[in-house]
This record gives structure tokens, sequence and C-alpha cells, in this order.
């Protein structure tokens, strides 16, 4: 989740898709994305970040910005945010219980990593699409190697 579902969000959607494809385990896991505002809605992913992820051999078809439900939370097993503002938007959207399934992408990382637990910058200010790719790489792989322990 980011907080317009145009740019992080849908980059991290179609990277741990492909990731999730390369490891042999896509038709054991979904992957979706979302906003945490209704500015976005319905509009596709940003040019820039749909051009970053062409550049890296991943599109993105279609993709229109969605909000965040209810039920889309409650069918997920991992609610992955981008940033701390993003966390708090989540849980003030739907019912969110302590210790909950709610966390940021690069909290996937080991806990020794410099990036655990930080923030992933926000390419629409930044303007920086490739470290914004680099960093949800960066945590989809950790996520995947997640996901790939626990189906086995």
């Amino acid at each position: 989740m980011c907080h317009g579902n145009i740019c992080r969000s849908p980059m991290a959607e179609f990277i741990l898709r492909r990731l999730a494809k390369e490891a042999g385990i896509a038709d054991e896991v979904e992957v979706a994305s979302a906003a945490t505002s209704n500015e976005e809605i319905g509009n596709p992913v940003y040019p820039l970040a749909k051009r970053t992820l062409a550049i890296h051999g991943i599109g993105c078809g279609s993709k229109s910005a969605q909000r965040i439900t209810q039920s889309l939370y409650d069918w997920a097993d991992y609610v992955v945010v981008m940033d701390g503002r993003n966390l708090s938007a989540v849980s003030l959207a739907v019912n969110v219980r302590s210790g909950d399934k709610l966390c940021r992408l690069l909290d996937f990382l080991p806990a020794d990593d410099p990036k655990h637990g930080m923030d992933i910058a926000d390419p629409w200010y930044t303007r920086d699409f490739e470290t914004a790719y680099s960093d949800i790489h960066l945590g989809c792989k950790a996520l995947l190697a997640r996901l790939v322990a626990e189906l086995a």
C-alpha cells in the first residue's frame, strides 16, 4: 500500500508477482495493491513508475488505482505498506488488530540490514524512481523468502 496506488505499491505488486513466478510459486501467491487515499482512484500507474518497471522487464498492464477496503484487508495474509505514514493511514481506514498482519515492506529484511524497518521514499516527490525500484525489489525479495518458507 501507498498513498495513491500509482507509484510504489503497483511497483511492489508487479515486482512480487515476477519474483513469485521466477520462484515457481505464482499459483500459490496472490498479490494486489491499493491506496490509502482517494486521490488517484481509477488512475493508471504513473508513467515514470511504469517506465521504470519496463526498464526492468516488468509490465503492469492496465492496472488502475484502488483504495484499501475492509474486505481487501481481511483477504490478505500480509498488508504491506511503503512507509510509516501509510501504516497509520491503513490503521485508520480499516479495523486493524494489535499485532496484526500490517507492516512495512522493509520490515521483511533481516534485523541487521541497515534498511530494515525503513520507509521507502515516495518517488512522486523525490523523482528518483530507480532508487524506489531498488528498495522495493529488495523488500520484495525478502518477503518472497518469507512466503517460500511458509509454503514449505
